[in-house]
Parts: structure tokens; C-alpha cells; sequence
């Protein structure tokens, strides 16, 4: 019998991600075995079963990349390397500063962080963090210089590894069997030649700073070490490692295209935007009047804006530190027992524009000591805006740049215990059992925000009887701390008024994780358990699980009552737990071996239920075909149901204030509802087109929270895939593979926008209740919001076609051998559908603010060619392709449309060479986009995903990435 080993294509086909020089992809050609040879073949664990077989084969497709794929690309964050794979979608990146979680996520098919199950040889790692959007976990509890190899297996897995695993799972596969000493230290830094022409012009025309010539900045600098040994007996093992990683940062601006806040303006011309709340000091009520501080006057505001990019980080400096000790005894040679543990501690900043008077409404005295006479007289003259001795409800919009920018100190620390036993039964059955602890604590430190109700209190300004300039709380002793802040000052600001004001705001948290698992892997074939015409018996997996999750979140009072006035409302505590109870089965069975139309055919069955604490219980399952045809021909196809039991923010969050992008189509001097519309919305006719219901930032208020009602979401996924490894074309392999995943019931919030239009358009009673606009119609002032509380009730659709070439050609003259390696994803949908029976928005090749919010390019590629010299180099050219990307758009019909701001393709070249000085030491070096290519540019994109005027992660944001480093061993 011939065994064909297919695993380059399974297991290889993600190294042309970044630049690679290590393994081949593709179906490697089998070579030919008597029966004997091919009945010792050891039997292995693949990821996506937990049945042994003799080769790396399976139904389904897994891309795998190995250490030495790590080193080449010059990656010291491995969530840069999964960013790469056409099937991965940037999420938590060190690109982000506001929404940052200080996390590092991965996101499988663009379903979401918490619909990817990430594993550690094969064992749950813990939810990353406490916080909003940082529950996925987080991939810097792994330290890259102990990885052997990741294995992603893209669609539906929960029959074999339980809930989460919707799109599918990243196995990282860690070194536990090193002897020696090793130590590893690489160095990088970012390039960019400033010269964007269009963004240069921009920042003239609004007079602001322009940055020019060549920066280098971005540092890190990466240290680890490890070690082992094995006993002397040979028994036992034990390896250690010790990393050490600082990230330097890059502010905004340092970059041309990231200097400002960019907009696109009714022709089409970038321009430079920013923020209301101005360093000068704003007075208004957005209809009849609009001021701003001007020396001792008060003059039309006019169009100023603050320019709140340049202080952004565009890369947040970070410091990691990690340590660990992976270990086994073999008490004999059945029987092993093993374990690992784990530690991290990671601290990072993210820094934003400074806060401020967020356009607080006070109301202003005509007797105001700090008035100066000008501004009294435009106030409170013959031709003011006061009445009766005061401006009533003024709108104060003030930033405190002064008090410098607001930074958010985060800290994760996380511990990790497995403790287990494995082994042989006897020739037929062997086990597994282990016991798997994780733990991430949290601690946050907000700095340099400040207190929304002493900003208040500031702004109210009389005299004591002395004659001082005091506050009014501090004559009637409700805050006898109070300081006055001038505003109609600015340029004598105090240290003690911006101490007053400036509030720091502190959280703490943790997540745990405990799992119990067992199961018991047999062989029947001895038992007679074998389909006729067959060999080889049917293979069996039985299991049983238990697993705890458990949260909490404590912000401080500061936090909890949305008294920081950069914070977009309160940040909510959150505390609870659930547990889950479950049996897992699967079987290999071998349909056909060795017949005339096929070398075998095997069918792939599993099967899990899943009972959990909150009354909710899961079946899922798998079925699929694994056809080996010839030496030439593969063929595979599954289906999987997969489901996603809510987590312990879904369930259990308390409903608090936040913020999402957007535009109110009722505001502005452009409206694009009518008044009717704009009127079940709670708007008043009179306050149709008002300047105050847009806000400059695009950010609007949302109440948002928990539901423990929540069921289940489930997805179905459909894969067909055919591997090719033809004769006529020694080297040649190639795989080409069809994918449907279909998401219901899916959890989330019904999305503002869809609230907003089924109330405004649709005159849908249930939703308008759900829209509060405050008395200046507003829906990002105060507590003004709209309210989308979690629910069961969206589906997601997405399918494409995944392909993976691979050719390996042997050079005349002894001159080495090329490789050649091609892998993409052509994305046919990406749909979503927040109602049912509500309009389907396929974002596949689209990218907006509020619909698809991430871009969603419909093409993505890899390209390398790697030159294996016989001189002990490698040297290793990648080309990378992201396809256009057309913004998401309607017309007045409803239909989608192409909007006027596209994201164009782009194209990246990386360059990496390896050289083995000796048997000991490696010396490695490299640029990626050594063209300096700059990331295409999005107006306002929003908060979190975006920053600096584009998509860091998504794109190169930083320019040209140079990176050097050696490998000693002892």
C-alpha cells in the first residue's frame, strides 16, 4: 500500500506570508514503501483531529509556519506574522492608541477575535483581558523564540476543540524537548521618506506643522533565551526560556500622511479636520452664536478646529517580559508525564490628544470676574446673547493642552499551569489527561483626564468677600478645593488650575480559565472494526471536559461614573463566571485502500455536547471526506457545526455610555432624511439641519450591555478542496480549496445605524423607542444616545476560495535550489445582516465607518521565491498584494453603491537574507516594503481599527522595516 504524505499543503502553506525561507508547501510525492516499512510508520497528532494517523493528512485545510519561517521574516510580535495570511484579519495591534487594549488578537476570516479559538500544543490559552474588545486572547503570552510551528486551521472546529472555534483555530506548537543553550537578539527600526505631496499641501493650507525628510523611529529590540537538558537516563527533559522585548514609540507626527486629522472635503480634496474643542477656548450654542477666546475678545469661531493627530501614538511603546519551563518524565515507555508554565508581563501606553471641556453646558454670568470687558460687552452688551444677567446653557468647548496629552498606562500580567499525563494503553488504545490553568490580571492608570464635574464647577466664577476670585463652590462649601479656570484667559492658565481639574482614573481585573480534559484514542482495527475491502480499522477518540470562565472588571468611581470627560460616559464593572460540562467523540473510517479508482478514501465523523452552568446546551458536530486518488490527485470536503456560547462580558455586562462612529443624517447644512424622518427620531422640526447634531470627531453616544438571556450563536462551514501534485511537473504542488461559513443567531449589538434607519426610514415604533436625543436634539452630547443592548439576531456569511502553489527546482552547476511559493484568498462575500428580513450588506471588497468598518479586500496574496545557496545563505524575495478596496455606500434607493473615497491596492516587496556562520551561529538581516509604500488613506476612519488616517496592521503604516539579528547555540 502507498501512503501518500500530504503534509506540505496541510502544513506548510503560510510561508509566503511574510519572508520565508524555511519548508515546502504542497503535496510531497510518495515514495514508495513495502508493507513492512509502511506498518512502522509512527502515528502523530495533526491539528483538527485528535485521532493518530500515519501522515500529516486530514479534511481539513491547515497552513502551518515554522520557527525558522519566524526568524527570516524578522518578526518579533507574531500577531505581525498571522496579519499576513490572506485568511487573517488585523485586529488589537501595537498600532492603536485610541481603543487600544494593549492586547494582541488574532482574527480568522474577519468573524471576529472571540469566534477564533487559539490553543497552545493544543490546550485553551485564556481570554486576553477583562476589557472591552480584549476578551480573544492575547497572543502575547507567547514568546516567539520558543515556538516550533503555528498550524492554522481555517472553519467551523468545535466538535473537536469546543466553543469559539467558529472561523477557526491557531495551535501554537511550542518547543519542549530543547537541549543546549541558545540566545537570540534582533534589532529593527522603521524608515519613511516623507513625501506625500497631497497631505503636505493639506497641512499648509490649515497652517499646521509639516513634516519632512527621512525618520527613523520604532525601535525594538528583542532578547531571549533558552535551555535544556534531558536527563541522564534520557527519561526527562526540561527547557527554559527568558525573553525580553521593548517597543519604542512612534507618535503622528512623524509621518506626513498622519500629521492631521484628514477629511474629504464636497470636491473630493483631502484636507486637514480636527476637533471642535479648541486650545483657545470655545463659546456656543451652534445656531445663533459661535465664539472663541482671542487675546481679550471673543471672535467667530470661523471654521477652527484642533489638530489632535500629532500627539497620537501611531505605535505604542511597549516593554514584554516573559519566562517559562516546559518539562516531561517518561516513567516508563508507556507512560509520560508533562507540564508547562507559563509567565508574562506586559506593560504598554497609549497616548491621545489632550482632554478638555468637551462642549459642557454651563451657564455663564454676566458678572463673571474673569470676563474681561470685551468679552462681557460681546456677551452681555446691547447686541449679546444673555439673558437676564446670564448666557444660559453655553456650550464650553476647551482643550487642555496645557495639561498635556492623555495617556493610558495598561499592564496585563498572565500565569499559565498545565499539568498532565499521557500515554499507552497497549498497542491499540493510548490517552491523554490534563489539568489547564490560566489567569490574566489587569491593571489600568488613565492619566491627564480630567473631571467633567470640577470642569463645571471651574467655569462658575465670582468673587469671595475679600475680593478673590473664587468659585462658587467654594462660598457655599460644596468644594472648597475649587479653582477657577480661566478660559477667557488661556495664556495664564496655572499649574494649580490644571491640577484641580485633572482626574486620574484607575481599573483592575482578571480572567481565569480552568480545564479538565481527558480522552482515550483507539485503533479497532485488531477488534474486527474494519469496512470490507479494507485494512485498516476504524479510528476512535472519546472524551470528556470540564471548563470555568470566569471575569471581573472594577474601574474606579472616576470610571464608573463617566466623570472623565474623555472617557464618552461611564466604563462599567463587570463580574461573573460560567462552567461547561462536555463529551467529544470522533471517528476515522477507512472506506476504501488501495482499489483501482482510488489510493483511500477515509470519512471523518465528530461530535460534541455541550452542557453549560447558564441553562444552555450545544450539540455540535463534523463529517467530512479525505480522497487520495493517486500520487497526483487529492481531494477533501466537510461539513462542520460549530457554535459560540456567549462570554462573560456578553452575558453579564452592565449597560453603560460609549461611543461609534457615524454621522447624523439629520444635521448639518446637507441633511439626507427629511423632516418627517428626522422627526420620529425625537428630533424637533426647529432643530432640522442644526449644526449641533454633528459632532466633528464622528463619534456618537450608544448605550450598550450584557444579556444573560443570550443563547448560542451557531455557523455552519462547507469546505471542497482538490491537491494537485502532477508528474509532468516534478516540484509542482498545488491546493485549491472552497469555503462557506454561514454564522446565526449571531451575538451582537444591533448596529446604531440599523437602529436609527428601521426608526427614521422604516417608522419601526420598537426601535424609535430606542433613540434619546436631548434638548438640543444632539446624540453625542451629554448622555444623549442611542441604546443596542446584545441580542441574538444577526447572521454573517462569508465564502471564498483559498489556493496554495508551491514549485521546488534544484539549480545546475551544484548552485543550490529555488523555491517558489504562491498563496492567496479570493473572497467571493462577506455578508452581514443585522435584522431578519432587513437588508443584506456584502462588504466583501468594501471598507466604512459604520457598516463594514474594517476594509474587506476581496483579493489577497503572497508571493515568495527563496534561493537556498550552497554557501550556507538563504536569500528570500516576497511580493505581497492587497486588492482595492471601494468604500460601502447607498443611494437613495437603498442599493449599494461605490462611495467616493476608495482605498487602492497595494503592493509590498520584502527582502530577507539568512547566513549559517557555523554550526553554531546564525546571522539574519532584512527590509519589508523596501519601497516604502504607504498604506492607502481613509477620512475619520474609526476609533480602535483605524489610526492615523489609515489601518495599521492591516496595511504597512510605518514605512520600510529593517531588521537584523543572530541565533547562538550551545
Amino acid at each position: 500500500m502507498k501512503l501518500s504524505n500530504l503534509s506540505a499543503t496541510i502544513r506548510l502553506s503560510l510561508l509566503a506570508c511574510s519572508t520565508l525561507t524555511a519548508g515546502v508547501s504542497g503535496i510531497a510525492h510518495a515514495e514508495e514503501t513495502d508493507a513492512n516499512a509502511t506498518n512502522s510508520v509512527e502515528r502523530i497528532e495533526v491539528t483538527g483531529t485528535r485521532i493518530k494517523r500515519a501522515a500529516m493528512t486530514g479534511a481539513s485545510p491547515v497552513t502551518s509556519v515554522t520557527a525558522e519561517d519566524i526568524k527570516v521574516a524578522g518578526i518579533t510580535r507574531v500577531e505581525d506574522l498571522l496579519n499576513d495570511m490572506p485568511a487573517i484579519f488585523a485586529d488589537q495591534t501595537s498600532g492603536q492608541a485610541n481603543g487600544a487594549t494593549g492586547t494582541a488578537t488574532v482574527n480568522l476570516r474577519n468573524l471576529g477575535t472571540e469566534r477564533t479559538l487559539v490553543l497552545v500544543n493544543g490546550r485553551r490559552l485564556p481570554s486576553g483581558s477583562p476589557v472591552a474588545g480584549g476578551i480573544g486572547a492575547d497572543l502575547n503570552q507567547i514568546p516567539a523564540a520558543l515556538v516550533d510551528r503555528v498550524d492554522v486551521l481555517t472553519g467551523g472546529s468545535s466538535a473537536t476543540y469546543g466553543s469559539d472555534a467558529v472561523a477557526g483555530v491557531v495551535n501554537f506548537i511550542m518547543k519542549d524537548d530543547f537541549e543546549g543553550f541558545q540566545v537570540e537578539y534582533q534589532g529593527s527600526v522603521y524608515q519613511h521618506d516623507n513625501d506625500h505631496k497631497d497631505m503636505q499641501r493639506a497641512l499648509k493650507d490649515r497652517g499646521f506643522p509639516v513634516p519632512d525628510g527621512s525618520q527613523w523611529d520604532g525601535d525594538t529590540h528583542d532578547i531571549s533565551l533558552t535551555f535544556g537538558a534531558n536527563s541522564a537516563d534520557g527519561r526527562a527533559n526540561i527547557t527554559g526560556y527568558a525573553t525580553w522585548r521593548d517597543i519604542e514609540e512612534v507618535t503622528q507626527d512623524n509621518r506626513d500622511y498622519s500629521a492631521c486629522a484628514m477629511n474629504i472635503n464636497a470636491t473630493g480634496t483631502r484636507v486637514c479636520g480636527g476637533s471642535g474643542t479648541i486650545p483657545d477656548g470655545r463659546i456656543t450654542d451652534f445656531d445663533t452664536y459661535d465664539y472663541k477666546v482671542s487675546g481679550t475678545d471673543l471672535v467667530p469661531t470661523a471654521g477652527t478646529v484642533y489638530n489632535y493627530g500629532p500627539l497620537n501614538y501611531f505605535q505604542r511603546p511597549d516593554k514584554r517580559k516573559t519566562f517559562g519551563l516546559l518539562g516531561h518524565y517518561d516513567f516508563n515507555d508507556s507512560h509520560t508525564f508533562y507540564a508547562e508554565f507559563n509567565y508574562m508581563d506586559n506593560r504598554t501606553v497609549a497616548q491621545i490628544a489632550p482632554s478638555g471641556s468637551f462642549l459642557n453646558q454651563v451657564d455663564i454670568s454676566c458678572d463673571n470676574p474673569l470676563l474681561s470687558a470685551s468679552q462681557r460687552n460681546t456677551l452681555c452688551g446691547p447686541d449679546g446673547v444673555a439673558t437676564d444677567g446670564v448666557v444660559k446653557g453655553a456650550f464650553i468647548g476647551k482643550r487642555n493642552v496645557e495639561g498635556g496629552p492623555r495617556q493610558d498606562d495598561i499592564r496585563h500580567t498572565s500565569t499559565r499551569f498545565v499539568l498532565g499525563v499521557r500515554g499507552e494503553i497497549d498497542d491499540n488504545w493510548s490517552y491523554d489527561a490534563y489539568m489547564n490553568f490560566g489567569n490574566v490580571s489587569y491593571a489600568q492608570t488613565y492619566q491627564n483626564d480630567m473631571s467633567t464635574t470640577r470642569i463645571i464647577r471651574s467655569l462658575q466664577a465670582t468673587t469671595d468677600d475679600d475680593g478673590n476670585v473664587v468659585c462658587k463652590s467654594v462660598v457655599d462649601g460644596s468644594d472648597p478645593t475649587c479653582i477657577p479656570w480661566n478660559i477667557f484667559d488661556p495664556a495664564n492658565i496655572t499649574q494649580e488650575q490644571i491640577d484641580y481639574l485633572t482626574m486620574p482614573l484607575f481599573a483592575r481585573g482578571d480572567t481565569r480559565t480552568k480545564q479538565i480534559s481527558g480522552y482515550v484514542t483507539g485503533d479497532l482495527t485488531e477488534y474486527g472494526v474494519v469496512v470490507p475491502g479494507t485494512s485498516t480499522g476504524v479510528g476512535v477518540v472519546f472524551g470528556l471536559e470540564h471548563r470555568k470562565e470566569s471575569l471581573d472588571f472594577n474601574p474606579d468611581q472616576g470610571f464608573q461614573s463617566g466623570d472623565g470627560a474623555g472617557q464618552g460616559g461611564p466604563v462599567l464593572g463587570v463580574s461573573g463566571e460560567f462552567d461547561v460540562n462536555e463529551f467529544f467523540t470522533e471517528f476515522n473510517v477507512p472506506l476504501v485502500e488501495d482499489s483501482e479508482f482510488a489510493d483511500y478514501i477515509t470519512l471523518e465523523l465528530a461530535y460534541r455536547y455541550s452542557d453549560y452552568s447558564t441553562d444552555k446546551t450545544t450539540n455540535t458536530y463534523k463529517g467530512a471526506f479525505d480522497i487520495r486518488v493517486n500520487d497526483q490527485l487529492g481531494l477533501r470536503t466537510s461539513f462542520q457545526r460549530a457554535v459560540r456560547a456567549g462570554n462573560v462580558r456578553d452575558l453579564f455586562r452592565s449597560a453603560g455610555l460609549g461611543l461609534f462612529n457615524w454621522e447624523d443624517p439629520c444635521g448639518g447644512a446637507n441633511p439626507t432624511l427629511t423632516v418627517e424622518q428626522c422627526a420620529r427620531t425625537g428630533l424637533d422640526p426647529s432643530k432640522y439641519g442644526s449644526n449641533a447634531l454633528i459632532n466633528p470627531a464622528g463619534q456618537y453616544n450608544s448605550i450598550t450591555g450584557g444579556n444573560p438571556d443570550l443563547e448560542p450563536e451557531k455557523s455552519d462551514t462547507i469546505s471542497f478542496g482538490i491537491l494537485l501534485s502532477p508528474e509532468a511537473i516534478e516540484g509542482l504542488d498545488i491546493a485549491i480549496d472552497y469555503f462557506d461559513i454561514t454564522v446565526e443567531d449571531a451575538i451582537q449589538e444591533i448596529p446604531e445605524a440599523t437602529i436609527f434607519n428601521q426608526c427614521a426610514i422604516n417608522g419601526n415604533d420598537e426601535f424609535c423607542g430606542l433613540i434619546n436625543r436631548g434638548p438640543t436634539g444632539s446624540l453625542w452630547l451629554g448622555q444623549d444616545a442611542i441604546t443596542a443592548i446584545d441580542t441574538n439576531i444577526g447572521s454573517v456569511e462569508t465564502s471564498g476560495i483559498d489556493f496554495d502553489a508551491s514549485y521546488r527546482y534544484n539549480l545546475p552547476d551544484d548552485m543550490g535550489l529555488l523555491r517558489f511559493k504562491l498563496i492567496g484568498t479570493w473572497l467571493d462575500k462577506f455578508a452581514t445582516q443585522n435584522l431578519p428580513g432587513g437588508d443584506i450588506d456584502d462588504c466583501a471588497g468594501r471598507w466604512d465607518r459604520a457598516v463594514c468598518e474594517y476594509p474587506v479586500p476581496d483579493f489577497k496574496s503572497n508571493f515568495s521565491t527563496t534561493w537556498v545557496t550552497p554557501w550556507d545563505a538563504n536569500v528570500t524575495a516576497t511580493y505581497r498584494y492587497v486588492s482595492e478596496v471601494k468604500e460601502f455606500a447607498r443611494n437613495d434607493d437603498g442599493q449599494v453603491i461605490d462611495g467616493p473615497v476608495p482605498m487602492t491596492a497595494r503592493d509590498y516587496v520584502d527582502i530577507a537574507v539568512t547566513w549559517n556562520a557555523s554550526d553554531n551561529l546564525q546571522f539574519r538581516g532584512g527590509v519589508n516594503n523596501i519601497f516604502d509604500n504607504t498604506a492607502p488613506l481613509v477620512p475619520n476612519g474609526p476609533a480602535g481599527p483605524a489610526n492615523g488616517n489609515t489601518y495599521p496592521g492591516f496595511y504597512d503604516s510605518l514605512g520600510r522595516y529593517i531588521f537584523a539579528g543572530f541565533t547562538f547555540r550551545l
